[in-house]
């Protein structure tokens, strides 16, 4: 199991950002972590990718503890980084290369990894980058950003992708030729986060919705039953109710907040 989280906990100050957590995430799984803002996903992806510690409860990976201790380990913290890549929401704190080109190649390069010239060209071909391999990363637009960024990401090619809202600031077309490429790389495990519910059943086939005030997941399971339970979704805060007296029916309206 690439991740096994039990009875996880992480407090700041006094608050408790995520609490009572426990699921696994078996290899090749396809998981949407959903909820609304401030809820703790991007949180829960940094635990996953190593940068933050749980203050209580285990959090495993592939039958290691993912802890500082295990991090310190230089052969176990080059596994993990070469088989775990986290896309930011924010994908300006990940770009900081002279080029698009030394972006692309760095994660190869801190690895070790063979053949970079050629994972740089494969991986700037498949996201559209190549005509911009000369170019720093910050002239780029927020899509054009996302784009490098993802390719950088996959060009160590890791067995687990960690992507906190993928598609803010990509427009439809790219959207759907990232969901495309995830779909095409089904050997991959890939934990996305989200507040969009539109596009939840393509990203994953399987949702875990966190609550807005910390504490387990309110939900965990298909796409389709989550989307189908109206009071889940208004207790989720994702959908609000509006009732209509005079038809004595209620009806559920989605909205969808930006930002995290």
């Amino acid at each position: 199991m690439p991740f096994v989280l039990e009875q996880l906990a992480l407090r700041t100050g006094e608050r408790d950002v995520l609490a009572d957590l426990s699921f696994s995430i078996a290899p090749g799984e396809r998981v949407v972590l959903l909820g609304i803002n401030g809820c703790g996903k991007t949180t829960l992806l940094k635990l996953l990718d190593g940068l933050l510690a749980p203050t209580s409860g285990q959090l495993r990976y592939d039958g290691h503890a993912l802890d500082g201790r295990a991090l310190d380990e230089p052969a176990f913290r080059k596994r993990f980084r070469s088989e775990v890549a986290f896309l930011f929401q924010n994908v300006d704190a990940m770009l900081f290369n002279p080029t698009v080109a030394d972006e692309i190649a760095f994660g190869p390069r801190q690895l070790g990894m063979k053949n970079v010239d050629e994972r740089v060209q494969h991986y700037a071909k498949l996201f559209g980058a190549s005509d911009w391999l000369d170019r720093p990363p910050f002239e780029l637009s927020g899509g054009e950003k996302k784009r490098v960024a993802m390719a950088a990401i996959l060009a160590i090619e890791p067995k687990v992708l960690l992507l906190d809202e993928p598609t803010a600031s990509l427009d439809p077309a790219s959207s759907a030729q990232l969901v495309d490429f995830l779909n095409q790389r089904q050997e991959l495990t890939v934990i996305t986060s989200t507040h969009n519910l539109s596009i939840v059943a393509e990203l994953g086939s399987r949702v875990l919705l966190l609550p807005p005030r910390a504490s387990g997941l309110l939900f965990d399971g298909a796409p389709d039953g989550l989307l189908e339970n109206d009071e889940l979704l208004v207790h989720s805060g994702l959908a609000h109710r509006h009732e209509h007296h005079h038809h004595s029916t209620t009806h559920v309206h989605f909205h969808v907040h930006d930002g995290d």
